[in-house]
């Protein structure tokens, strides 16, 4: 990896101190916007006269919306790639692809079916790459996710998060912030679909809190916050064995009673109503699901500032 470049790959190769400095930056660039139309710069316009190149080789609503809009908020501009318009589609390596996007904007960002192309991007690249999200990761979503949860519930350190559901690609980055932002994570996945060894080890390794068990009740006892997830992704060819496994796991108003009585509901979005959680919980009262899709503009906004500013972080 090209030294000297501020890659924002994964969670648990940055500094706590550096993730929490940008949750506290993502959260003062939304203050600071109170008021302001979408569309009006942010008064320092930091990034003004560069160009975030945005590549997706996944459908996208809130990644590519929240991304370009962040960009043209901090005063730059975008370009958006598919894949299948591009020269990756046609069989040009990934490092060649990189080398060449390098001399033409500032900043890449990735939201791709593979991990290992991220990383042979970032490998490759001359500019700073971020995980817009992939089969391994979405970081991204969880600062976003830190940003909501202390709007509401103030600091997550000390605090108690229950995941419930498919131990995926988002559930990776929980365990990623538990450790680096020191709360408890409490992990219910059934016995096919639990979070992949290697990432349960560094977790402990590292001293977080980190319980996982195959009932969602007990992950859900006087939990401050209730997390799901879709339970069928994109590329998942296994949708039924899928739902058959997962459906023990619905997210329901007495699921949620369990919890805290000041206990929040969070989803990264798209969900299925009916499946990993009913409508009563999504629509409820305890969701924050739409201002965590929100916070994904805020807390990108903070990392692209990091990426391609001089913080000294």
């Amino acid at each position: 990896m090209t030294e000297n470049i501020r890659h924002f790959l994964d969670l648990d190769v940055l500094d706590a101190a550096l993730l929490r400095h940008l949750v506290d930056e993502a959260r003062q660039r939304k203050q600071a916007r109170q008021g302001c139309s979408q569309g009006a710069p942010d008064d320092d316009a930091p990034l003004a006269g560069q160009v975030l190149a945005l590549l997706f080789e996944k459908p996208s609503t809130r990644t590519r919306v929240s991304f370009d809009v962040g960009m043209r908020q901090l005063g730059g501009e975008t370009l958006i790639l598919n894949r299948d318009v591009t020269q990756l589609g046609r069989g040009e390596t990934v490092s060649d692809t990189a080398r060449v996007l390098s001399r033409y904007v500032d900043a890449l960002m990735v939201r791709s079916d593979s991990h290992d192309t991220l990383l042979e991007l970032a490998a490759a690249a001359r500019i700073p790459v971020v995980n817009g999200l992939t089969d391994h990761s979405h970081p991204c979503q969880l600062l976003a996710d830190i940003l909501t949860f202390e709007e509401h519930k103030g600091p997550i350190t000390n605090r108690s998060v229950a995941w419930i559901g498919d131990g995926n690609n988002v559930a990776t980055s929980w365990i990623h912030a538990a450790v680096k932002f020191d709360f408890e994570l409490r992990l219910a996945c059934p016995a096919g679909l639990k979070p992949e060894a290697k990432v349960l080890d560094w977790a402990r390794r590292e001293g977080g809190h980190i319980l996982l068990t195959e009932d969602p009740q007990e992950a859900a006892v006087h939990a401050d916050c209730i997390v799901t997830d879709t339970w069928v992704s994109m590329g998942d060819n296994d949708a039924e064995q899928r739902m058959e496994m997962l459906a023990p796991y619905q997210v329901d108003a007495a699921l949620m009673t369990l919890a805290d009585h000041q206990a929040i509901f969070m989803h990264c979005l798209p969900a299925h109503r009916g499946e990993e959680v009913t409508a009563e919980v999504l629509d409820g009262s305890q969701s924050v699901v739409m201002d965590g899709a929100e916070n994904r503009l805020h807390a990108q906004k903070s990392i692209l500032v990091w990426c391609l500013s001089g913080w000294d972080k």
